[in-house]
């Protein structure tokens, strides 16, 4: 599978990175990482990563903007994205001459001419390294600190179940091979600004527990402008609530009045929250998962549906 990516990414002289809207440091790690790793075993190549720029994780690198016409013939690389729907700035992937998809999402939709799909994997900026050590795929230290802060993001810092032996191999190998100065990247992974601390306390003090281990905060417009973040900031706090004893299963809801949405972060201590969350247009990992609503009579549907899940769960 690794070696037949790489033949393509040697075949094609025009490469698409693209990943999921909403990018986070594992989406753009992956897409701005390989880009420059792609650059550096093959400088004649045209290689851009794609999406909506996130000024959230500007510390990530920067991603390019280019026109639909270099499309054609090109080759698309999906990262991190399980579904067609998700994939940031590309409206049909029939313009492009051939597609990779890489993922380590539970799948959803069957897509790519090669698809590299593992969801034991901890993370795209893990496959990303593997793939570059299985091949003639050049790394860079660029590329290596971009890769190490996905993958140290995805894994909430090695805490989730599905960081491996193979991932701390692999994290070891990166840093030897490039000399990363690893503990200064924690400062832009974790450093956060007074007003999300004052947020988080808010959330600490008014989040609602049911008697079945769900845990929930509404956060509406008025709120988050109170505090004055963006919708986005609760969802970079959700994993501060991850040891709570009395709570299996903990949501943010965001209200986002630019986008006219509602934004959910959900993440569980045991239930499998990702079926759910399909039903409500998100998904993603079986204890960590997302899912943007149309409004908050639609949060109440998942409310009642994630308290089932609970309540189901503890009685097995």
């Amino acid at each position: 599978m690794k070696k037949s990516i790489y033949k393509k990414i040697k075949e094609y002289d025009k490469i698409v990175l693209a990943r999921h809207i909403g990018a986070d440091p594992d989406a753009l790690g992956s897409t701005i990482g390989l880009r420059e790793i792609i650059k550096n075993t093959f400088p004649k190549k045209e290689v851009y990563a794609i999406g909506a720029t996130s000024s959230k994780f500007k510390y990530m690198g920067k991603v390019d903007k280019i026109s639909n016409d270099f499309f054609q013939d090109a080759l698309l690389i999906v990262l991190d994205t399980p579904d067609l729907k998700r994939i940031d700035g590309i409206n049909d992937i029939k313009n492009f001459g051939y597609v990779i998809k890489i993922d380590h999402h539970p799948s959803v939709d069957n897509f790519g001419d090669i698809s590299w799909v593992d969801d034991t994997e901890s993370s795209v900026c893990q496959m990303i390294i593997e793939l570059t050590y299985s091949t003639r795929l050049k790394m860079t230290k660029y590329a290596a600190e971009r890769l190490f802060m996905g993958l140290v993001s995805d894994t909430n810092r090695f805490l989730f179940y599905y960081t491996t032996p193979k991932t701390m191999e692999l994290v070891s190998k990166l840093i030897n091979d490039t000399n990363i100065d690893f503990t200064s990247l924690y400062n832009d992974l974790y450093a956060r600004p007074l007003s999300e601390i004052r947020l988080q306390g808010y959330m600490e003090q008014n989040m609602i527990v049911t008697d079945n281990g769900f845990a929930y905060i509404k956060l509406t417009d008025e709120i988050i402008k109170k505090f004055e973040v963006d919708p986005a900031s609760s969802g970079n706090l959700v994993n501060n609530f991850n040891n709570i004893n009395e709570v299996l299963v903990w949501v943010t809801f965001s209200e986002d009045k630019k986008q006219n949405i509602i934004r959910v972060n959900a993440r569980s201590r045991g239930p499998i929250i990702n079926k759910t969350l399909e039903k409500y247009n998100g998904g993603g990992h079986k204890f960590s998962s997302g899912a943007r609503l149309k409004d908050f009579e639609e949060m109440e549907n998942l409310i009642k549906d994630l308290d089932k899940l609970c309540k189901d769960y503890k009685v097995k």
